[in-house]
């Protein structure tokens, strides 16, 4: 993005998600931006750091606000940044809170504010993730920006519907823990039958690792790649069969874990 385009930011939160996307922007040559949050102690010359609303400079007029604070506490955010809401364009990393709950929640939702839902997930933090975005209200000058702002972390992904962000969200959204979860269990099964525990989580956490890359940059897609691994009647096979077994094998597995996180993202969204 080219330092005449640079907008100015006012992000609120800057814990997992929003200090990936902090850190992503300074990466990249984004600022200045004006940073509310509690907990972060310094910023690089450019930026500036406020502990609380009230300490945000009266004449600031941010272009692009992020909300990256716990879901619970989007209206009360909201109120304490009221006098500096203006026209920006809201983009919001809150998990569960709609489009409809944002803009009900603006103190003059009348303005008609652009509005962008997005849902990154963990690996933001390393530059490697995957961001899920939905807007309404936007121009293709501030779709641009957005989708600069969020490519800091990784991908980005724009979806033609806002209820797709319940799918994606124990898609991607959950998906890491799924593959640590695997991590974790490929490093307990080596420690039970014999490795150290060092070897066991060197192994565990490479495979992992090399496997993702290979499949983020390979043109082939994952069944192939999983068949190139596969020798017939060979060692891979004979796990695979356990995995893949027709009624209780991973398949099965996944769709229910799937089934279940999109149940609970879907009670999470709903009206308390």
């Amino acid at each position: 993005m080219p330092s005449k385009q640079l907008p100015s930011i006012l992000l609120i939160g800057c814990g997992h998600m929003g200090g990936a996307l902090w850190r992503g922007w300074l990466r990249h040559g984004i600022a200045p931006s004006v940073i509310v949050d509690r907990h972060l102690e310094a910023v690089p010359a450019g930026h500036h750091i406020c502990r609380k609303a009230a300490d945000i400079s009266a004449d600031f007029k941010p272009d692009y606000i992020i909300l990256a604070v716990k879901p619970a506490r989007m209206e009360e955010t909201l109120r304490e940044i009221a006098p500096w809401i203006g026209d920006a364009v809201i983009i919001s990393v809150l998990a569960g809170r709609s489009i409809a709950d944002l803009r009900g929640a603006l103190p003059r939702p009348e303005r008609g504010n652009p509005i962008i839902r997005a849902m990154p997930n963990t690996p933001s933090e390393i530059g490697q993730g995957v961001t899920g975005a939905y807007g309404v209200g936007l121009s293709d000058a501030q779709r641009g920006i957005c989708d600069a702002l969020l490519a800091t972390v990784g991908v980005v992904l724009w979806l033609d519907r806002e209820d797709e962000i319940e799918i994606l969200t124990p898609l991607s959204g959950s998906g890491p823990a799924y593959v640590f979860l695997f991590a974790e269990l490929l490093e307990q099964e080596a420690v039970a039958r014999g490795l150290t525990p060092e070897v066991a989580r060197i192994l565990a956490r490479h495979t992992v690792a090399g496997a993702g890359a290979l499949l983020a940059t390979s043109e082939e897609d994952s069944a192939t790649l999983r068949r190139n691994v596969t020798s017939p009647h060979g060692v891979t096979q004979a796990a695979l069969n356990v995995f893949m077994r027709a009624h209780q094998g991973m398949k099965q597995l996944v769709s229910e874990a799937i089934a279940a996180g999109l149940q609970r993202t879907r009670e999470l969204s709903r009206p308390s």
